[in-house]
């Protein structure tokens, strides 16, 4: 497995937000749900999507904008236009001097707006819980990403404009799973851009000692490495490979080990009913008791309190 298959395992939507936004200008939306991650899919019309802080960023039709939470922001037909509505945590929704607007501008299934063959058109998709994807994931993206229709071309696309406002058996599973591979679509193709910036693992993956290196501890987290252990499989010393590796990655092997070992951990918490002293054995801790001291460093909570708020 290469580093960025194992970052992008680990978008999983439970029940996310989904809508379809049908607009008239003047108008403009400030999100302040908190949300750990967005996604814009501009169908007709065009947008502006304004963060407290940073540049702001336009959109065309075609393009998708990616918003990592929790700072809010606002989106509109222009950055001048005054906010008509405030989206909260769980989707609540209000007017700006807190009134409420739910099932206000409600249109039909998972449609909302002025009417629906609105001037503006965009697609959203929320993960409503930072749990659902993987801490990595969001600490190597900016605040806000965009990709335009010149480097951005999803067959997707399409597919999730008709699902999103289907109502069907098994609807929110079809919904959240369009939404997984959307974002996955997305970042494999702004990771692929030279101005993207990529965190520091995804370029070291082209390392010929650290790339290899890091294959080893994604495909093998439980395996007892050390430093010896991979330097023997990269042909190096331990030293040259722990500088070469704190260099490039930013921080030493084991230290990287540790924390892909607790992501996993909190994924399969999430994700599976197996007991703590298992998933401890999966992902290379001897004991429950060892994981549980090593996850609570890391998250500030227990593996079993991590588990109960995910669910």
């Amino acid at each position: 497995m290469d580093a960025l298959t194992g970052l992008l395992e680990g978008p999983r939507a439970r029940g996310a937000f989904m809508i379809r936004a049908c607009l008239d200008p003047p108008w403009a939306i400030r999100v302040e749900d908190r949300a750990p991650l967005t996604l814009m899919l501009l169908v007709r019309g065009e947008a502006w999507i304004v963060p407290d802080g940073g540049e702001r960023l336009r959109l065309r039709p075609g393009d998708l904008a990616i918003a990592r939470g929790p700072d809010p922001y606002t989106c509109a037909d222009d950055p001048a236009t005054a906010p008509q509505a405030l989206i909260l945590p769980g989707g609540e929704c209000s007017y700006p001097d807190g009134r409420p607007l739910n099932g206000v501008m409600d249109l039909g299934v998972r449609t909302w707006g002025h009417r629906p063959d609105g001037g503006t058109v965009v697609l959203i998709g929320t993960y409503q819980m930072r749990g659902e994807i993987g801490g990595r994931l969001l600490d190597a993206l900016p605040p806000l990403l965009s990709l335009t229709t010149d480097v951005w071309d999803c067959p997707l696309t399409p597919f999730l404009g008709e699902e999103i406002v289907r109502e069907a058996p098994g609807q929110e599973i079809v919904l959240d799973r369009l939404l997984d591979l959307l974002v996955i679509a997305a970042l494999r193709a702004w990771f692929a851009r030279p101005e993207a910036e990529p965190p520091a693992w995804y370029r070291a993956q082209a390392d010929p000692v650290v790339g290899p290196v890091l294959r080893l501890l994604q495909d093998d987290p439980a395996h007892p490495w050390t430093v010896a252990a991979l330097a023997a499989k990269a042909g190096v010393s331990r030293a040259a490979l722990a500088r070469r590796f704190t260099g490039l990655v930013g921080e030493p092997p084991m230290t990287y080990l540790t924390g892909w070992r607790l992501a996993l951990a909190a994924d399969r918490l999430r994700d599976t009913d197996d007991t703590i002293g298992a998933i401890a054995r999966q992902v290379g801790y001897g004991s429950a008791f060892a994981l549980s001291t090593a996850f609570k460093r890391a998250y500030e909570v227990s593996p079993q309190e991590w588990r109960t708020r995910a669910a």
